[in-house]
């Protein structure tokens, strides 16, 4: 099995997915943690594979979105985007209206 159909069925497999530095239970950067937390803090079922692992991996995810830098979030096979974005989406409240989009489960943002 290549890098890219590991990804692959990882993303289309699980509803949500990070990849990561790191575990959900122990980030190794700063950026993966504010994601983790983030994550949390909403409730959200997730699965994280950590990119340090694997250099096939930390590569692979970077080539497979066409995006520079980890972490990645996806979405029910969807890449959303890394830290700033994921930030950015969530004090807006728009993580959480993606989510309920897709229909995953999440709590709602305190109003």
């Amino acid at each position: 099995m290549s890098i890219d159909q590991f990804i692959e069925g990882e993303v289309k497999s699980n509803d949500v997915v990070l990849f990561m530095k790191g575990t959900p239970q122990f980030p190794m950067c700063g950026f993966s943690g504010q994601v983790v937390q983030i994550l949390d803090h909403l409730g959200v079922s997730y699965k994280g594979l950590n990119v340090l692992d694997s250099e096939d991996l930390r590569n692979g995810i970077k080539t497979y979105s066409k995006w520079p830098t980890i972490p990645q979030l996806y979405v029910k096979g969807e890449f959303v985007g890394g830290c700033d974005i994921i930030r950015e989406m969530f004090q807006a409240g728009e993580l959480q209206s993606l989510l309920k989009d897709k229909g995953v489960a999440a709590k709602a943002a305190a109003t």
